[in-house]
């Protein structure tokens, strides 16, 4: 199929989506590939079986369902290979342990999403590897905290929870000075919006259970690497042994046919709402790179394609009344599901914990309240922000 889509030059987005990783001729022409279950795979003679000189061997190293998905994502990132895991976390982790040993040294932007902040605190800092937490908005300046043992620089863009901007092709020429691989968590744009691999990244990653899923029902996270360090994640992935079912694979694939439509009313309808938000006196800042008054606005509009539905905003408070009025205002809706998560179709918000930020401030004007925005009308959407305003006042 890659080949079928390069002979038609180039493409948009939406028709990538729609044909990559299954070539319809290969299965008896059906539109979408078979979910092939397996776990053991037989070999026709000793040899063969010795050499594992055929394409399948075992379920844990890929079956047709999942290479699918494989190649799918190769499409969208540009990459010389992917791997899939259990969960957008596992994506995270698993190219930690593929490239980092005991003694080297690591830079973690200090916006990660918390559950990778609590992997390097622990396991990855118990097997012998310095962990060390810088700005998100340090770009070139990287360069100062290199030492001669770093080994990795991990990027997240936009930040979790307040989606602070990062000059990823600044930090990854600085750190490649050095001999550092550069991974980056792409989650909030997915391939669609930013391709990181042609920002410098090495490894990009992906928690496929959003955006990719679509519907809040599968968890799956996706890790491509460029040429020079596709073997090791391959290895990696080998010798872990981790793999995904192929029910899950065949669920994101046919969530990547209608992402990019998805995001796209993700996207409008987000921002409608960020902008109507920052008119509210309630509201003391909106924090979504899409804004002009967003301090990192220039790096997004330089650098990406577009902003998916979530984004946080600061609810006006003093201190001694923030929780109250952060969960009065949660418990007003009725639209918006509390739960984590995002990239769903249905809206979502969450009172975000930022105890954890070590270099990154925190904002001080009062709670912040992470939305996503989902597939519903506007208007619905509005009505019960309001509703939660409304409450949050009362305390």
């Amino acid at each position: 199929m890659a080949d079928k889509l390069s002979a038609l030059g180039k493409i948009g987005v939406n028709t990538r989506l729609a044909h990559s990783g299954n070539n319809p001729s290969d299965f008896h022409g059906f539109v979408n590939p078979p979910v092939v279950h397996a776990s053991t795979v037989l070999f026709p003679n000793a040899r063969t079986m010795e050499t594992r000189a055929q394409k399948y061997t075992y379920g844990t190293r890929g079956t047709p369902t999942t290479d699918a998905l494989c190649e799918a994502i190769n499409e969208l990132e540009g990459a010389a290979g992917t791997i899939l895991v259990p969960s957008g976390l596992a994506a995270v982790t698993v190219p930690f342990l593929a490239y980092l040993s005991s003694g080297d040294h690591a830079l973690i932007v200090d916006s990660v999403y918390f559950p990778t902040r609590h992997f390097c605190d622990t396991m990855l800092t118990r097997l012998g590897v310095t962990v060390e937490y810088y700005d998100p908005m340090i770009g070139a300046g990287i360069e100062n905290l290199i030492r001669p043992n770093t080994r990795l620089v991990h990027t997240e863009a936009p930040g979790s929870n307040t989606f602070e901007m990062q000059d990823i092709r600044a930090i990854a020429t600085a750190a490649h000075r050095h001999g550092c691989i550069v991974t980056m968590d792409n989650t909030w744009a997915t391939p669609v919006y930013f391709r990181p691999l042609e920002h410098g990244v090495d490894i990009s990653i992906h928690a496929a259970t959003k955006y990719p899923s679509g519907h809040s029902d599968v968890l799956l996270g996706t890790v491509s690497a460029n040429e020079r360090h596709w073997p090791a994640l391959s290895e990696a992935m080998v010798t872990l042994g981790v793999c995904v079912s192929p029910d899950d694979s065949y669920q994101i694939l046919r969530g990547l046919r209608t992402m990019g439509v998805r995001l796209e009313r993700h996207q409008a309808s987000a921002l409608e709402i960020a902008k109507w938000l920052e008119s509210r006196d309630e509201v003391a800042r909106v924090l979504h790179p899409g804004l002009p008054s967003f301090p990192g606005h220039e790096l997004w509009k330089r650098d990406f394609g577009g902003a998916s539905g979530i984004f946080s905003f600061v609810l006006s408070s003093a201190p001694e009344k923030s929780k109250a009025k952060a969960h009065a205002f949660l418990d007003a809706l009725s639209l918006f599901g509390l739960g984590y998560s995002w990239g769903g179709f249905e809206s979502l918000a969450v009172h975000v914990n930022l105890a954890d930020r070590k270099v990154a401030k925190a904002p001080s004007e009062g709670p912040v309240i992470r939305l996503q925005i989902g597939l519903e009308d506007v208007p619905d959407i509005r009505r019960d922000i309001e509703a939660g305003l409304a409450a949050a006042n009362a305390v």
